[in-house]
């Protein structure tokens, strides 16, 4: 909540009637405005503003907004609308699954994505990840979600049966999934997805002694573990544990679906599968938000600052003050992480700087903040000026504050910005920060846990160009070194981690998994660098790649991706000129430069001109990746004269006698 006093907060113009409630748009409800487009046949014209309009709906109704979007027709609507990232899905399993493609459909609207499904047989897992030439793996889904049911095991016991009997036909079904998920491997390039199996009652309860309930339970447990560690062994796999989620759908199967239409798991269950999937479908087309930014009063403790003093807000102690003690604890987890937070408050900067010092019942404190911002600016601004210091696109953040109106003001200012809301109980405060999974991604690296010290030396850095009368002599002084190496198999993690965060500076973003980084890695004709860099502040880490690669007598850059964390240091120059000359030291006579344009690249639309490079037609060896992606420029190098990097930046080259 703002600074403001109570009777202001109480008076202000804008507050809604409750967190989740959609606000009207011209005093037509959203779901109400999605239903005018659909019924006057312009829903897919006007896609982007059924997505705005989706991205304030919940439950029901979102489900609801999914039934309509799901009967356009997608490449009808990607045509119209190419700048909209879209996700190929493929959706198989062992019972029927008629609530998942609108719920899916919608959750995917809600991020800015478009849905392209495909949708297999009833009961054809088996067969569609089986074959090689199925028609699952013609479609070249990005993503596979197979979803298991309780019954892919109780389908194969006969009657009567014993715990013994269930544990027999699990372990064969583990083993039948395993072979499923190598054969996926080898076939596709997207990721798959598994579940857990919920254990119902409607099975424990037929087991009339509770030691035979009781082992029951244990091996079941057993099996839902063995499928959990299916993505340690298999890196395109993803396992998503069901429990959490069926202990909040309740119930999580409707036996009269189950039995009538083979349609073994609820409505709700498949709503909250679908959120789910939806938040690693976003973390796969490179929109996962990187920067938590929180309102202080009423968020974060209790009361208002201004008012009540430092020793007057509730937090630590009190029902209240536990709360958001609890709150604060989940949001250190989660920066813990990688997760950048930072404060956008209205109030005096010295109090809040007081209470995060010195305040007994706070669990974060100054130190957990890459940067805080208080003062009496509208919120709009600040959250401008916060994404500016952290040099970061506003598409990156997530801010949640308890005031509806101020929420509704960035809402407005900042559409790229996601908005969490919070309200007046703290004890709920932590579930609605989760919700949404706005920072999941497959998995975290070294260079995540040390994220929050690498933004703290790049302020330290800024102050340190304040000092300097030119930016030249600035960046003598910084002392930037770079190193300039052939990725190998450690690297894996990291340079899939920057395909799918890097958006600014990403020549033609392209995201990559783990498992797609390690199939190039194998690739005698490709060559996988890695940019390290560090200054007189210090590590910045691995902060960027080139994909090259050797198409006849030329070098292809097929991707080149720099943090946006090191941008304007003349790093890009000085690795783009050692790759020239490793080039025609390998006899090569051309360099080609690939260009994709998104929204959110034209940073690096003359990267390749500024350097000597030509537009020209397209090289030999196909397009930049593996999509086949239309709208490519190319530009060619001749290697005649290669220009001269800067000369602050000292480059070490690790690249030996190899080509790039």
């Amino acid at each position: 909540m703002t600074g403001t006093s109570r009777t202001e907060r109480g008076e202000a113009a804008g507050e809604e009637a409750g967190v989740g409630e959609p606000a009207p748009r011209d005093g037509v409800p959203p779901a109400d405005a999605l239903l005018a487009l659909h019924r006057s046949g312009t829903l897919a014209a006007r896609y982007p503003e059924a997505q705005r309009l989706v991205a304030e709906l919940d439950g029901r109704e979102l489900v609801r907004a999914g039934n309509l979007l799901a009967r356009l027709d997608a490449d009808e609507t990607a045509g119209l609308h190419p700048g909209i990232p879209a996700a190929r899905v493929a959706i198989t399993g062992h019972g029927t699954l008629p609530d998942l493609l609108p719920a899916l459909t919608a959750q995917l609207a809600r991020h800015g994505i478009l849905l392209r499904p495909f949708t297999g047989r009833f009961d054809g897992y088996v067969l569609e990840l089986g074959d090689p030439g199925s028609d699952l793996y013609a479609a070249e889904p990005d993503l596979v979600l197979c979803v298991l049911d309780p019954a892919v095991v109780f389908d194969e016991v006969a009657v009567p049966w014993r715990p013994a009997d269930v544990e027999r036909a699990g372990l064969e079904k583990i083993g039948l999934l395993k072979g499923l998920a190598t054969a996926f491997e080898a076939n596709c390039r997207g990721t798959l997805v598994l579940n857990t199996l919920p254990l119902l009652r409607r099975y424990t309860a037929q087991l009339v002694d509770h030691r035979s309930r009781a082992r029951l339970g244990a091996l079941w447990r057993e099996l839902n573990a063995r499928l959990l560690h299916l993505c340690e062994e298999h890196e395109r796999v993803v396992v998503l544990d069901l429990d959490p989620l069926a202990a909040e759908a309740s119930p999580a199967s409707d036996p009269r679906m189950s039995v009538y239409a083979k349609a073994h798991l609820s409505p709700d269950l498949l709503a909250a599968y679908a959120r789910e999937a939806g938040h690693l479908v976003r973390h796969l087309t490179g929109r996962t938000r990187k920067c938590l930014v929180l309102d202080l009063d009423n968020t974060l403790w209790g009361g208002v600052l201004g008012d009540d003093g430092v020793d007057g807000i509730e937090v630590g102690e009190g029902h209240r003050g536990e709360a958001f003690r609890e709150f604060q604890r989940v949001v250190k987890q989660v920066g813990s992480q990688g997760v950048l937070l930072a404060v956008a408050s209205k109030n005096d900067v010295e109090p809040v700087r007081k209470v995060l010092r010195e305040h007994p019942g706070m669990v974060l404190r100054e130190d957990d903040f890459v940067h805080v911002v208080a003062n009496w600016r509208p919120k709009p601004e600040n959250v401008a000026e916060l994404a500016r210091e952290l040099n970061l696109g506003t598409h990156s953040l997530v801010f949640a504050d308890d005031s509806a109106f101020e929420r509704w003001l960035v809402r407005s200012e900042h559409p790229d910005v996601a908005v969490v809301g919070l309200d007046a109980d703290p004890a709920l405060h932590a579930e609605r920060l989760l919700a949404d999974g706005w920072f999941d991604v497959r998995e975290t690296t070294a260079e995540d846990r040390v994220r929050k010290t690498r933004y703290r030396d790049e302020r330290a850095r800024r102050d340190f160009l304040h000092t300097f009368d030119s930016i030249e002599e600035y960046l003598r002084e910084l002392d930037v070194r770079v190193v300039l190496a052939e990725a190998t198999g450690e690297d894996a993690a990291r340079v899939s981690q920057l395909t799918m965060r890097t958006n600014q500076f990403n020549t033609v973003t392209h995201r990559l998994g783990v498992p797609e980084v390690r199939d190039l890695l194998k690739d005698a004709r490709t060559r996988i660098l890695t940019i390290r860099s560090r200054d007189r502040f210090g590590d910045n880490g691995t902060v960027g790649a080139l994909f090259t690669r050797w198409a006849d007598d030329a070098v292809r850059i097929d991707g080149f991706l720099l943090s946006c964390r090191v941008f304007g240091r003349g790093i890009e120059q000085a690795c783009l000129a050692a790759v020239l000359r490793h080039a025609r030291a390998g006899a090569a006579r051309a360099v080609y430069g690939a260009y994709l344009p998104t929204p959110r690249n034209g940073g690096v639309a003359e990267l390749y001109p500024r350097h000597g490079f030509a537009r020209a037609a397209a090289p030999p060896g196909g397009p930049p990746g593996p999509d086949g992606s239309e709208g490519v420029a190319w530009f060619r190098h001749d290697l005649a004269e290669i220009f001269t990097p800067p000369d602050h930046v000292h480059l070490t080259d690790e690249l030996g006698g190899n080509a790039p």
